[in-house]
């Protein structure tokens, strides 16, 4: 990758048959990180490594991804888990080189991919401030006139002359946004990370990255917050398998990443199934049911249904805890159910096991929902699918009067009421 300057001017970002390929299991890939340098050197004198992982299978993480973003444009990527987003702005924030092809940056780069990313341990939140400041080739000046900005905005005040290193992971996300987008870079690359800070923060950061767009900088946004995206970036990116598979206005590469592969009323789970976990317990299906037990893809607003959800697992599960969230096409979420809650301790898992989830009346607006699906064992993720199905819920007259609107603002739910006027 280099930094180009005899490219047309109104270009800030090229990338160009970008691939990056991953030999998974091999004992003598290239590292891409200092830390990956040293974790690889301790592996090879450990004991316990494993003779198979010689024997390595290759995974295109990106595959001859091309695309140009103008200067002072907010463009979204997004994709499901391991789709390659994160690789790709590794690759233009120069952690990691590609396998092939080149990217073209044309400006100074700031980037918010992990926690920890680009901060020393051992420094202090002030020192790191500056560090951070040098590496985007500013100047003392400049740092020191945004410093006291930067100092509130990440609200550590406190903890300014402290190492890093003790700063909890809210704290140290905190930092780095206010660095990242205070400092000035003409291009702010920002990860899924904001998801680490509560939400009061996390629509603070929302609302500075739409200062940042306003001041005419260039913004790559990767996220699951479809409503975030939706908000701040007019064109995204679809990144599946590695690939570009929708580009253009956000609205439309939204609408395909929601109908991708997602299930209505039933759904099969197998080993391409998107899903996050450590695969001791993983679910093998999941159905939408009536009252009477009959698979169904839709609900009448108000009616009850049934989630029943399938799993095996490959070792006994002691404290098996199932959960289920139903969201929006856009991620905001409107109701979760779990086990631990409702039920209490589940009896232990041996092989597998059948759950049926009864939900009464689900008052929501006529529109799509999504399930995602959780297993666990203690604190331990066996099982995470995020968009494991979806149901429909059709409209239905609730009231007498029949003129029930379908158009409600904006809002998802209904709570069936009496009105009793008393005029004089």
């Amino acid at each position: 990758m280099r930094q180009g300057l005899d490219a047309m001017p109104d270009i800030a970002i090229r990338v160009d048959n970008l691939s990056k390929l991953y030999h998974l299991g091999a004992l003598h890939q290239r590292p891409d990180t200092l830390r990956d340098a040293l974790t690889g050197l301790l592996r090879r004198g450990h004991p316990s490594t494993h003779p198979q992982s010689a024997h390595s299978d290759d995974l295109w993480a990106l595959k001859d991804v091309s695309f140009e973003v103008k200067r002072g444009e907010v463009v979204g990527i997004i994709g499901r888990n391991g789709a390659g987003k994160s690789t790709l702005l590794k690759i233009l924030s120069r952690i990691t080189e590609p396998t092939s092809g080149r990217a073209e940056i044309h400006g100074r780069v700031g980037s918010l991919l992990e926690v920890g990313t680009g901060f020393h341990p051992e420094l202090t939140g002030r020192e790191n401030i500056y560090l951070n400041g040098a590496i985007l080739g500013m100047k003392r000046v400049e740092i020191e006139r945004q410093f006291d900005e930067i100092v509130a905005f990440a609200e550590i005040e406190r903890f300014l002359d402290t190492p890093v290193k003790r700063y909890s992971s809210g704290m140290y996300v905190r930092l780095a946004f206010a660095v990242a987008a205070h400092l000035e870079p003409e291009i702010l690359l920002v990860d899924e990370v904001l998801a680490v800070g509560d939400a009061a923060f996390q629509k603070k950061c929302l609302g500075k990255m739409g200062d940042v767009a306003m001041e005419g900088r260039t913004v790559l946004f990767v996220s699951h917050n479809m409503a975030a995206v939706q908000t701040l970036c007019k064109t995204s990116v679809l990144i599946s398998s590695g690939m570009i598979t929708a580009r253009g206005a956000t609205d439309e590469v939204i609408h395909a990443y929601l109908a991708a592969g997602i299930q209505t009323g039933e759904a099969k789970f197998n080993g391409s199934t998107p899903r996050q976990g450590s695969g001791i317990a993983q679910y093998t299906s999941a159905r939408i049911l009536d009252e009477i037990g009959n698979p169904i893809n839709s609900v009448p607003m108000g009616d009850s249904l049934t989630l029943e959800l399938s799993f095996m697992n490959s070792q006994p599960v002691t404290h098996p805890a199932i959960s289920a969230r139903l969201h929006t096409p856009l991620g905001q979420d409107i109701a979760a159910w779990r086990t631990q809650e409702t039920y209490g301790q589940m009896p232990p898992a041996r092989t597998g096991g059948l759950v049926h989830l009864h939900i009464r009346e689900l008052n929501l607006l006529p529109g799509t929902y999504y399930f995602a699906l959780g297993l666990t064992d203690g604190y331990q993720t066996l099982d995470f699918i995020e968009d494991a199905l979806s149901v429909e819920v059709t409209p239905k007259s609730v009231y007498d009067t029949e003129s029930f609107s379908s158009f409600r603002r904006g809002e998802l739910i209904f709570t069936p009421c009496e009105w009793i006027p008393q005029y004089e």
